[in-house]
């Protein structure tokens, strides 16, 4: 019988920690078959505290608690890879709470595809604040990390792959790929990503699949402060940041691939800005431009 490591990584999240833990302890699951492993990377807030008071309310689970003094997301994820003992480890987002069922749809689901090495599914942007006007179907994906491949379980396809903060893994992926690129992720406040690609990658070049599941799925909360132009524009920048650094220290091959499709990125954009403009919502079109170009400047190291 497979046993799960349920894996946070938190930095500041004091709002959000404890029922994000809640959302998997008070699940319809066997409480022997998982345990939480909570990595606290560098918090200054109550953090702590919180995750004591978690362990104190909740005693029939196996909670884990460690510091990771590296500051980063990938270090703080790849502690929790060599703290866990499951068989599949589980990386739920800090600010998140998990669907009903969750831990059960994806028990099935590595029972019914023994051929998989990861799985993730939906998540649903719960916003704290009213939507700005400008947020469009693309931007959401960027702001909230909304991802919905429809109602069927099926191989994410044509360079998609599961947000990670809503990712399932059999340990052997780790053991045969390596880990989390502690070149790339969030550091503290600062927003550099895609270590998420950069492993689904060396998991595509490896010939393995994985897979959408749509009953895996996680409520991601957004704040009022990241809806402002200024967390826009860290991001954005970040994101063409992340991408320079991800691709070069695969090959300059790799760079100018990455180069060409932001070209064809910028293409997609302009058509999109010609269709929001003509449909009379042009803050939106507006907003997809400022996008690319924000990201084509961290790309090219502007």
């Amino acid at each position: 019988m497979k046993k799960y490591s349920v894996i946070f990584c938190t930095y500041n999240r004091e709002k959000y920690i404890y029922n994000a833990m809640k959302s998997i302890a008070d699940q319809s699951f066997a409480a022997d078959r998982y345990e939480i492993v909570l990595v606290n990377n560098n918090s200054t807030d109550s953090t702590e505290q919180i995750c004591r008071q978690f362990q104190t309310d909740y005693p029939h689970i196996n909670f884990l608690y460690f510091v990771e003094t590296n500051q980063g997301l990938s270090y703080a994820r790849n502690r929790g890879i060599e703290e866990s003992t499951g068989d599949i480890l589980i990386f739920v987002d800090d600010d998140a709470t998990a669907f009903d069922g969750y831990m059960a749809a994806i028990d099935a689901f590595f029972d019914n595809y023994p051929q998989a090495v990861a799985a993730g599914g939906p998540i649903v942007p719960v916003y704290e604040a009213a939507k700005p006007k400008w947020l469009s179907h693309y931007t959401e994906q960027l702001i909230g990390g909304a991802l919905y491949e429809g109602k069927d379980e099926k191989p994410f396809r044509n360079g998609k792959y599961p947000g990670g903060g809503n990712s399932a893994f059999r340990k052997t992926v780790f053991e045969k790929y390596g880990l989390f690129n502690v070149e790339l992720g969030r550091k503290g406040t600062g927003l550099i990503g895609a270590e998420e690609k950069d492993l689904y990658d060396r998991l595509v070049k490896g010939g393995e699949v994985f897979y959408y599941l749509p009953q895996m799925g996680i409520h991601h909360y957004i704040p009022e402060k990241k809806l402002t132009d200024a967390h826009f524009r860290e991001l954005t920048y970040s994101i063409g940041k992340s991408e320079r650094i991800r691709t070069k220290a695969v090959s300059p091959k790799s760079y100018r691939k990455r180069i060409f499709a932001e070209i064809k990125k910028w293409i997609g954009s302009i058509v999109l800005f010609v269709f929001y403009t003509i449909s009379f919502t042009p803050s939106k079109g507006w907003r997809l431009l400022l996008f690319r170009w924000n990201v084509s400047r961290g790309l090219l190291g502007k």
